[in-house]
């Protein structure tokens, strides 16, 4: 029998969405999210219709990616593991069609894109497609993402790295604040083999003994197994995917080094993060449309890497 895919069904796209969502003010920038409810999978699209700068920072043992690209019009952040890919190809296409289709040089619509094994928890094949990316580029607005259980996160987990019976669901998470004229953001879908930890280092999301219903450390969780006789069992097919922007102009090397501080910094609210069976890749964007003589970049990336943990911890979903 085939399994169900996108071959097989009828899927109807949907962009509209209740429920917890981060609402900000940040020029320059339109979201839009699309999901196929028979996965139930999605895609996540962050557009820029002037162009921006972009470092590509890449750490996860196990990355699925278009680009780099050092200037971009779109970053489509999608489950379906390297299927998935199709739904940039989906966001770069209507924006051709909104160009009216030309096909000169400098005409030629940069579309990044990530992935996350999401096939994990369901018994499906339905990925995000090329048709899922142009709904959510069509669907991208400013000043709204939506949090928990959506978009590319739609059926992310955490918390398997001892063993995948201690996963827990997660999703998209997003944070973002105004400094003078600068504005940062910071937009997250986690299924990680790690496990999701508060600020006062309390894991709140996996690594969940389901005997006692206690969420352990990924160290306590290890010893407990190893005191059993039982090795560490982690799960391939896990991914953090990352969007850090800035409104300050940037030089390029500025802008990888404060991609490279937000990434380093995740691993405070990721534990463990950026193992072997991770993808994980973080993009560092500016738009470019603001100066801020009081910022440097080290504060740029302290300020972000703030952000970047609120982001993880708004990234479960409302059950958690």
């Amino acid at each position: 029998m085939t399994r169900p895919t996108n071959d097989t069904l009828d899927l109807v796209p949907r962009t509209a969405f209740d429920g917890p969502a981060l609402e900000l003010d940040f020029p320059g920038l339109e979201i839009g999210v699309a999901e196929y409810d028979d996965g139930p999978t999605g895609c996540s699209v962050f557009h820029f219709p002037g162009g921006a700068h972009c470092s590509v920072d890449v750490r996860g043992g196990s990355p699925g990616m278009l680009g780099p690209y050092e200037f971009l019009h779109a970053i489509c952040l999608a489950g379906g593991s390297l299927y998935g890919l199709e739904a940039a190809t989906g966001v770069a296409a209507e924006i051709f069609a909104r160009r009216g289709y030309p096909t000169g040089w400098t005409d030629i619509p940069v579309v990044a894109g990530a992935i996350v094994f999401d096939f994990g928890p369901r018994d499906n094949a339905v990925y995000p497609d090329k048709e899922l990316g142009r709904a959510a580029l069509r669907a991208a607005a400013p000043g709204r993402f939506p949090l928990g259980a959506r978009g590319a996160g739609r059926s992310a987990t955490v918390g398997k790295g001892v063993a995948f019976e201690q996963f827990e669901t997660s999703g998209q998470g997003g944070a973002a604040r105004e400094v003078g004229p600068t504005r940062l953001a910071v937009f997250t879908v986690v299924n990680a083999v790690g496990a999701i930890v508060n600020r006062e280092g309390r894991v709140v999301r996996g690594n969940l003994d389901r005997r006692t219903g206690e969420r352990l450390d990924y160290l306590e969780a290890l010893e407990r197994r190893l005191a059993e006789g039982l090795p560490p069992e982690p799960v391939p097919g896990n991914t953090t995917l990352t969007v850090a922007i800035t409104s300050d102009r940037l030089t390029q090397r500025e802008l990888r080094q404060f991609g490279r501080m937000v990434h380093a910094s995740m691993t405070r609210a990721i534990r463990p993060f950026h193992a072997y069976h991770d993808g994980d890749v973080l993009y560092a964007v500016s738009t470019g449309d603001t100066e801020n003589d009081s910022l440097d970049v080290t504060a740029l990336g302290v300020l972000a890497s703030e952000l970047a943990w609120d982001a993880v911890l708004a990234s479960v979903p409302d059950d958690g």
